[in-house]
């Protein structure tokens, strides 16, 4: 069920929003060549904890395999929900930093990927037209349209540069949970509902070098591409209204 938000509730989710958007303002340079992923996550938690509110990934997910960070940190390959460890940040990565707030009991979603160093050209290109995708899909969410209008103006996009669009995973509603319904595609294809004023969806691109496939590895959550080529990921959370679509999430 697709749950709407009311104005008093998309300016609780606002105000989750904006305070997920300052914590990557100051994360996004603290993305440098020798930087251990693992110190990244400690400091995005020290962050969240004193601002007052909850890192909404930190234990998210099954009982059995919760997600044992705050910040999901995917590099080159690594598609989305890389986990945050000893490894360090090379020259020339490409770094997706992934990250969530719960503030009173209201999400926010927002993902950016940050070029570490000097990166080699094709992987720039790859990194500027994802997060062209993102705000392509974005002016296509507009209440009293369709949903796959999202998933059309990214995936053409996308596919127009001949890159991969990932379809396994996609974006979702978000706001009172982390993942709420409707599921928003990259691909145009599935269930296409009509977009509503209230709709809060986080709109998330992720967009490969080279096939749209992908694999989940063994700790179970990391997604990484199926020819282990690089990928990039972009995400922001909106509200939608009857006269506008407002980007909750403050561009990085």
């Amino acid at each position: 069920m697709i749950r709407l938000k009311n104005e008093k509730q998309i300016d609780s989710i606002r105000q989750s929003c904006r305070m997920l958007s300052a914590m990557f303002r100051e994360l996004m340079p603290l993305v440098a060549p020798g930087v251990a992923t693992l110190d990244l996550d400690k400091w995005a938690q020290g962050w969240i904890k004193k601002a007052g509110a909850r890192p909404a990934f930190l234990g998210y997910g099954p009982k059995s395999n919760p997600y044992p960070a705050a910040l999901c940190v995917s590099i080159n390959d690594e598609v989305i929900h890389g986990i945050p460890s000893k490894r360090k940040i090379a020259e020339g990565d490409l770094v997706s930093l992934d990250c969530g707030i719960d503030l009173g009991g209201f999400m926010s979603d927002q993902a950016v990927t940050v070029e570490a160093g000097a990166v080699e050209e094709r992987l720039r290109a790859l990194n500027t037209v994802t997060k062209e995708c993102l705000y392509r899909g974005i002016a296509a969410a507009k209440a009293g349209d369709r949903l796959l209008q999202i998933a059309r103006a990214v995936y053409g996009h996308a596919v127009s540069h001949g890159y991969g669009v990932v379809h396994q995973f996609c974006g979702h509603g978000v706001g009172f949970d982390l993942h709420e319904e409707p599921s928003v595609s990259n691909n145009p294809k599935g269930p296409n509902p009509r977009m509503l004023c209230g709709f809060v969806l986080a709109i998330e691109p992720m967009i490969n070098l080279g096939t749209p496939e992908v694999d989940v590895l063994k700790d179970g959550w990391t997604v990484v591409t199926a020819d282990r080529k690089a990928s990039a990921h972009w995400e922001h959370t909106v509200a939608l209204f009857n006269d506008r679509t407002e980007i909750l999430t403050e561009p990085l």
